[in-house]
Parts: C-alpha cells; sequence; structure tokens
C-alpha cells in the first residue's frame, strides 16, 4: 500500500480547503457570469481613502432608485454581488461598497484575504466612523450617477443589517431601509434620527436576533417611527443567502422567496 507522508496529506488538506472556499458560492459566480445587466467596480474616493464598489445596472428606460447594499460580516463575497444583480433584475440599481476595501494584505479588498475567516477578523476591527463615512460616500456616489433618480434606500445583511439600521440613524435622505436579520445596540437617541421607513426581515431559527425585535419595536412606536417585521416561518440565519443557493435548505429558500415578493413590494413604493 502506497504510503502518503504528513506534509503531502497537509498539502492536500490546504488544497480541498481552497476548493470548498472557492466553490462555496459557486452558484453566484455562475449566475453573474450569465446575467445580461451591466456591472461594474468602481472607485470611490473619500478623501485619500479608495472605496471599491461593485454596481450593477437595470435594463430600463427610465432613471430608477439606488440600493446600497451592506454586505456580511465576512466581506464583499460573490453572493453580496448577486444581491446587486437581483435588485438591477428589479429594475433597481445595486451598488455594494466593499469595506474592507484597504485592509487586506496588501491594501487590497475582501477578495485579497487567504480566508473568509481572515476578512472577519479584519472587519471587526474596523472603525464604526470609518464605516459610516465609507457608507456615506457610497451613496453619495450612487445619487449622483445619471441613471439614478435621486433616491436611494438601503439594505443591510447579517453585520450589514446591524449597519444598515444604524445607517438609518446617520443619513436624513434615505427612502427606506431594508433590515435583513441584523441588530445593533441602538439608543433612543439614535433612533429618535431615523427620518425613513425601516422594514424588517427575519428568520423564525434565530433566537439570537430575535430577542432585540421587542425592545426595537417598542423605541420605535414610542418615537413614532415606522418600523415592520417579519419574521419567515422555518428560515434560519442568512437565509436570504442560504435560499439563493439551489442546494440550501427547503425552508430557507421558501423564506428567501416570501421575502423577495415583500421587498420588490416595497420597492415599488419608492
Amino acid at each position: 500500500m502506497m504510503r502518503i507522508g504528513s506534509a503531502v496529506l497537509g498539502m492536500l488538506a490546504v488544497s480541498l480547503m481552497v476548493t470548498v472556499h472557492a466553490g462555496a458560492q459557486e452558484f453566484a459566480r455562475q449566475r453573474l457570469e450569465k446575467s445580461p445587466r451591466h456591472q461594474e467596480w468602481v472607485e470611490v474616493k473619500r478623501g485619500k481613502r479608495t472605496v471599491h464598489c461593485f454596481v450593477v445596472y437595470p435594463e430600463k428606460k427610465e432613471k430608477t432608485p439606488a440600493v446600497l447594499v451592506i454586505h456580511e460580516n465576512r466581506g464583499l463575497t460573490d453572493w453580496v454581488r448577486l444581491v446587486c444583480d437581483e435588485l438591477a433584475e428589479a429594475g433597481y440599481i445595486g451598488i455594494a461598497p466593499d469595506l474592507l476595501s484597504g485592509h487586506a494584505p496588501g491594501g487590497g479588498k475582501t477578495s485579497d484575504f487567504k480566508s473568509p475567516d481572515e476578512a472577519m477578523k479584519a472587519l471587526y476591527k474596523l472603525n464604526p466612523e470609518e464605516i459610516l463615512a465609507d457608507l456615506h460616500a457610497a451613496a453619495d456616489y450612487a445619487k449622483q450617477l445619471p441613471a439614478c433618480n435621486g433616491k436611494i434606500a438601503v439594505c443591510g445583511f447579517c453585520w450589514g443589517g446591524g449597519q444598515c439600521f444604524r445607517f438609518a440613524c446617520a443619513r436624513p435622505d434615505l427612502s427606506a431601509a431594508f433590515v435583513f436579520y441584523g441588530a445593533f445596540p441602538h439608543t433612543r437617541d439614535q433612533l429618535s434620527r431615523i427620518a425613513c421607513p425601516v422594514y424588517g426581515f427575519y428568520a423564525e431559527r434565530d433566537a439570537r436576533i430575535n430577542a432585540t425585535l421587542d425592545e426595537t419595536k417598542r423605541l420605535m412606536q414610542e418615537l413614532g417611527k415606522k418600523f415592520e417585521a417579519v419574521i419567515y416561518p422555518g428560515g434560519g440565519h442568512g437565509f436570504m443567502r442560504q435560499g439563493d443557493d439551489p442546494r440550501g435548505p427547503e425552508a430557507d429558500r421558501k423564506a428567501r422567496d416570501d421575502a423577495w415578493k415583500r421587498w420588490k413590494a416595497l420597492l415599488a413604493t419608492l
């Protein structure tokens, strides 16, 4: 029997991990490659800083609102780019800023990290005020696009869902905020600054996040702010991503489809 040395086994293990990582969102990459919509990377300048943003345009003759997409805690992945394409398919400009721009090895972005875990470690070291500044820069850029009608909304997923809520507290010209299973330690003073309706999309199997809902609802109601939260039966945390994956759990796929129907109806009111 042929014996395989420990060094070779180690190399095979690393190769397997890289392959799994590369193929984890292959479904998203394939759909992006087949999309007929115009996609592009742009560099948004903020002082001396450059924020890399992925933009997808709808195939429409009239101007349309733009939706700022705030990524999950592992950065701007292929699936986040797919969300931009799905928004464009629905008729809206999708723009996703890579908040890890300049923080990867060599000053790169999310795709330059060796692994999703490394990206996540770097993300949790970001300065909260710098995050807001990057989001403002991306929103300003989107509003000024010739194809945009001047309206801007924001959405966020997981970690990005919390940042979406936080951005709504800091950006008075938003038309709407769409929070997907995200929470942040907000205060009454922060929430009092929200000027747009906030729509929440939550998963039934997500007690950690859902535990924050009652307090948020109470504060928003006391402040006279619009906050409509829906919990999707059977869905787990991350059901929008899991539901996009053809191999994802059936319950997540159904939750994703139901959430998209609601989301499109709300986007149509912008």
